[in-house]
């Protein structure tokens, strides 16, 4: 990926294309024409035939340098702002038209950063590992073992890039509580001690989940 970024970087340098500038405090900026990671990228343009064909030629040039092959049948051009004619667009690269709001290395793009969207992800992977894991009988450790390793952890990477807003931690907080105590969906169970005092640090009689 490296000579693709310098075939990019090349073609930016020419002037073949342009991608957008984020502003700094001081100084102009920085002009973003692409971010790579893995074998996912983004690829920015403005709304230009030209700039979109010369897209086009960096890309096969690519292809033919490399032996690599671009599946066009998993990419998407997403539009942002007022763009017409996106038939056109998504021709010249031979790919389909996607919309925003969409995901990019499992992070939300399009979604307002305080949005409760933003973590309909996380919600869903909760999800997802509990109904694996309630088919299972499980004791009251072993629960305890799986939230501290797995559900806890699962919010991180978002909280480090977004707040949690308060009705998504109560939502959360709730799937592991009842995980916790054994809650299914045609039975509930008492739960015996409160949620703030399981989540105090064992020195203070907790089991000491993160709060």
């Amino acid at each position: 990926m490296e000579a693709f970024s310098s075939l990019i970087s090349r073609a930016e340098e020419e002037g073949f294309i342009r991608g957008f500038k984020v502003k700094r405090r001081r100084g102009e900026g920085v002009s973003v024409s692409h971010l790579l990671f893995s074998d996912d990228t983004l690829l920015f343009c403005e709304d230009n035939r030209d700039q979109l064909v010369f897209w086009k030629w960096v890309v096969i040039c690519f292809e033919v340098v490399s032996s690599l092959k671009i599946n066009l049948q998993k990419s998407k051009i997403i539009l942002v702002g007022g763009v017409e004619e996106v038939d056109r667009a998504a021709a010249v690269f031979g790919c389909k038209v996607g919309n925003l709001p969409t995901t990019y290395l499992g992070l939300p793009l399009g979604v307002p950063h305080n949005s409760c969207r933003v973590w309909d992800g996380v919600e869903e992977r909760f999800k997802r590992k509990l109904a694996m894991w309630k088919k299972q009988y499980l004791s009251k450790g072993g629960r305890l073992t799986l939230i501290k390793s797995t559900l806890s952890n699962l919010p991180i990477y978002f909280m480090s890039l977004f707040v949690i807003p308060r009705k998504v931690r109560i939502r959360l907080e709730k799937i592991q509580r009842e995980f916790l105590w054994g809650d299914m969906e045609e039975r509930r169970k008492i739960h015996l001690v409160r949620w703030a005092v399981i989540c105090k640090d064992k020195r203070h009689g907790g089991l000491g989940l993160r709060h």
